[in-house]
């Protein structure tokens, strides 16, 4: 019975995961709605700016390029090399911003 019990378990996730996805896109859909995703995207790259995130990013993707040489970059090739030091790089308290501002339009809108 154990095969059972950890086959549940596994089944259990994938509805949690499958509830959760909807979830965020329920989220999703109502912040484009109202108008709010546009909103928030403008105060995160105000924000990102304002704490040299952008510029960072630019030195990387030189750096990527630096590597490889021009002719040898493509675009997938930087998004690929960028994206998680880029994501690493947004300072918490701008997560931290936007999930407040987030949380607080849910919580004004909620049905």
């Amino acid at each position: 019975m154990v095969c059972g019990t950890a086959g549940n378990k596994q089944q259990q996730r994938e509805i949690n995961m499958s509830k959760e996805s909807q979830m965020r896109a329920a989220i999703n859909q109502k912040l484009i709605e109202m108008g709010e995703r546009e909103r928030l995207k403008e105060l995160l790259r105000a924000k990102l700016i304002e704490c040299g995130w952008r510029d960072q990013l630019k030195a990387l993707c030189k750096e990527v390029i630096k590597e490889k040489g021009i002719e040898n970059v493509t675009v997938e090739d930087l998004v690929a090399g960028v994206t998680p030091k880029g994501r690493a790089l947004v300072p918490d308290s701008v997560k931290k911003e936007l999930l407040q501002r987030i949380r607080a339009f849910l919580a004004q809108h909620s049905t």
